[in-house]
């Protein structure tokens, strides 16, 4: 479906560094939540108010992935001579030995140049601990294809091994990633590897959460979309025609969409617990409504103006001024009534990005 193009910084809006939060709420389902929906002014609650805030047939839709360290370091090599120091951030997968990744400093690198990675802080010394690739391809925006070594289970083990957790930019430039974050910047429901950001939705949920809304008769349905690190790029474009969405990876399987499709029919509501999930969501659906198993990729950029086919209600976090994500929401629930919502967010305390606080959107007709 093809949007009418919007000015990009009609999605802006002021937003003090203090309201990004650099740890989560704990325990997690302490955060608080708004609740808005439509025609009415936002609600404050807390995320362990869910169950009491949907109905008894609705589903919940939760993205599986799971964080991989994918933030790698090395040195370029070239036959005459001169390492450069080399960042690379794994962003999607083509191959068993390819991934595309955002490099620094890009303009350093060149197809058929040797990246050797190492692990963080050795110096990046040779050894048995190392990995190596080639650069196969330049892109654009400082995007390369690396051609690694080594493939499948063997290049996993490597970068599991080298890499380092790629919290999001708005947290580490202003602390280090530590011990804590390797498991507070993953859902509880984690299972499938491949993520380079978590489904920051799912980050609020706990066990008893979980079984209290099982107990509460509410539906839940695992999908996977492996998150891109293209979630953190800012929109640098003046009209949303202009702004290119980065693919990325994500499966339903027939069982997760039959179980969809059924609760639908019955009169249940879809809630996409992130906006991953509800963008394979739509990504699946058909004109009606019907959800398709999906396996391959999605690009899909959704602006006011999109038909939302199959997701009723959003749970989502807050998010950056000027992004794709408030566009996406501002499509579900209404420009005006975001921005609203979002300068009450601003006003009331809320805590934003990814280890803040969350939102519960009821979509808004259009």
């Amino acid at each position: 479906m093809l949007m009418a193009p919007m000015r990009v910084d009609l999605f802006d809006f002021d937003l003090p560094e203090d309201r990004i939060a650099l740890r989560p709420a704990v325990p997690r389902d302490a955060s608080r939540l708004m609740v808005l929906r439509p025609e009415r002014d936002p609600e404050d609650r807390l995320v362990r108010d869910l169950p009491d805030l949907l109905r008894p047939g609705d589903v919940l839709v939760f993205n599986d992935t799971r964080v991989i360290p994918a933030r790698l370091t090395g040195l370029r090599h070239r036959p005459e001579g001169g390492a450069v120091r080399i960042e690379a951030l794994l962003h999607l997968r083509e191959a068993p030995e390819r991934w595309r990744a955002f490099a620094r400093p890009a303009k350093r690198l060149r197809v058929g140049d040797r990246v050797r990675f190492g692990a963080p802080g050795a110096g990046n010394a040779c050894g048995l601990g190392d990995l190596d690739a080639t650069v196969a391809e330049r892109r654009e925006g400082g995007e390369v294809t690396f051609a690694f070594d080594l493939a499948g289970p063997l290049l996993d083990e490597a970068v599991a091994r080298l890499g380092a957790l790629p919290l999001p930019p708005y947290i580490a430039a202003r602390r280090a990633t530590d011990a804590r974050d390797a498991v507070d910047y993953q859902t509880v429901f984690a299972r499938e590897p491949g993520a380079v950001a978590a489904p920051t939705a799912g980050l609020h949920f706990t066990p008893e959460l979980i079984a209290r809304c099982a107990a509460a008769g509410l539906g839940q349905v695992r999908v996977t979309l492996h998150v891109g690190a293209g979630t953190f790029l800012p929109v640098k474009a003046d009209d949303t025609a202009d702004h290119r969405m980065h693919d990325e990876i994500g499966t339903i399987t027939p069982e997760a969409a039959g179980a969809l499709n059924r609760a639908r029919a019955a009169g249940g509501r879809v809630v996409a617990v992130g906006t991953t999930a509800l963008r394979l969501i739509e990504s699946a659906a058909d004109p009606d409504g019907t959800i398709r198993p999906f396996a391959g990729t999605t690009g899909i950029f959704i602006t006011p103006g999109h038909r939302f086919r199959a997701v009723d209600v959003l749970m989502t976090n807050f998010h950056l001024p000027r992004s794709t994500l408030f566009m996406l929401v501002s499509a579900f629930a209404g420009l005006a009534p975001m921005r609203r919502a979002y300068a009450a967010a601003v006003a009331g305390g809320y805590r934003f990005y990814s280890y803040g606080d969350s939102s519960l959107l009821f979509r808004a007709e259009t």
